[in-house]
């Protein structure tokens, strides 16, 4: 019978899941009939499709298949990448360990393909495999023509370990952004829920506070200059499609180079880029081994020029805020000297009997 061990990037998984990673022709329901009949095995014990497995367990199961399986559609071979491909992948690097890859994706290189998308981040991730059993996966996104940090994660538990601290809204995301003029409120959070805006075909979100999803970005002005342009740091509370772009267009104040939502007026003359001023700036999550990984990505040159050219000092944004101060110690409470030595409630202990005064001669 086919046995295996089971590894480290394994553990926590169900049965049928460690099937599909590795024998995709076992499908649920085989492991199913098996398990009826014991035929699959953990340590020696009758297993079922939806067991957890741990790293270490030894796995049997039968070298026939109880009926013929459909097979699954066959993936498409990926052509080999170019070394100049590699060396541009691997030029974007800016942190590596054992869970994580973080690179600093440049404007204009989407994260997925899709239609009229040639090249991307994930058609290129082979580049970044290094010493790891397999490729990274994605576990997050970023926009096109957006530029910055983006997580990648080596191992498939690192990965649903990053997809559930994005998907919980643990992860913190901040944005540097050049808006359109300054906004009259320095600070804040912009609550308003988003949709596909209809006849867009998708590619276009707008403001629908009667049936969008709750859409919430937190911001602060970091400088200006004059009234003609500001230096945004926006911070995302949840994860909507073109969520910055959408609220800094509801404040009337659209980012620079942000044609679809700010139309002609988002393009500023004198020298500045007509791209999209947007870059993720920092990210800071849980890392599986219990640590935090605080990683910082640097304006792509576009942007970097715009920031030179309007007079804004970098030093200014990497602005942590104080943490709240602790809350005042309660002072214990005073007894009043009529009190003190009889303390109101307290009760006499059962079966004790008070002297009396002594008798006068």
């Amino acid at each position: 019978m086919p046995s295996a061990i089971i590894a480290e990037d394994d553990d926590g998984i169900r049965l049928d899941r460690w099937f599909q990673r590795h024998h995709a022709e076992v499908t649920f329901n085989i492991v199913s009939r098996w398990s009826k009949t014991g035929a699959v095995r953990l340590d020696g014990v009758k297993a079922g499709p939806g067991d957890r497995i741990s790293a270490g367990q030894a796995l049997v199961w039968p070298d026939v298949l109880p009926e013929p399986a459909t097979p699954r559609p066959v993936e498409k071979v990926r052509p080999p990448l170019h070394p100049d491909q590699i060396a541009y992948m691997r030029s974007m690097v800016i942190h590596m360990d054992a869970h994580a890859i973080v690179i600093n994706k440049p404007p204009g290189l989407a994260t997925q393909g899709g239609t009229g998308i040639s090249t991307s981040v994930d058609a290129m991730l082979d580049a970044l495999q290094f010493d790891a059993a397999a490729r990274p996966r994605l576990v997050h996104r970023l926009d096109k023509d957006t530029s910055g940090a983006l997580l990648l994660a080596r191992t498939a538990r690192a990965a649903a370990f990053f997809s559930k601290e994005f998907a919980g809204r643990e992860a913190k995301k901040t944005y540097w952004a050049l808006t359109l003029g300054v906004p009259e409120i320095r600070s804040g959070t912009i609550d308003a829920a988003i949709s596909k805006q209809p006849g867009s075909g998708g590619e276009k979100m707008h403001v629908d506070p009667e049936t969008g999803l709750k859409a919430k970005t937190r911001y602060r002005v970091v400088d200006k200059a004059a009234a003609r342009a500001a230096w945004v740091e926006f911070q995302p509370l949840t994860g909507r499609t073109h969520q910055i772009r959408v609220h800094a267009a509801a404040i009337s104040h659209p980012l620079i180079g942000d044609g679809k939502y700010g139309g002609k007026e988002s393009y500023l003359t004198g020298g500045i880029s007509r791209k999209l001023h947007l870059h993720s700036r920092r990210l800071v999550i849980a890392m599986p081994d219990g640590g935090t990984l605080d990683i910082k990505a640097d304006m792509p040159s576009h942007m970097a020029e715009s920031f030179a050219m309007l007079g804004f000092d970098l030093a200014l944004g990497d602005y942590e805020e104080p943490p709240p101060p602790p809350p005042p110690k309660k002072l214990p409470r005073r007894l009043s000297s009529a009190t003190s030595g009889n303390r109101r409630g307290e009760r006499r202990s059962r079966g004790t009997v008070a002297e009396a005064p002594p008798r006068r001669k």
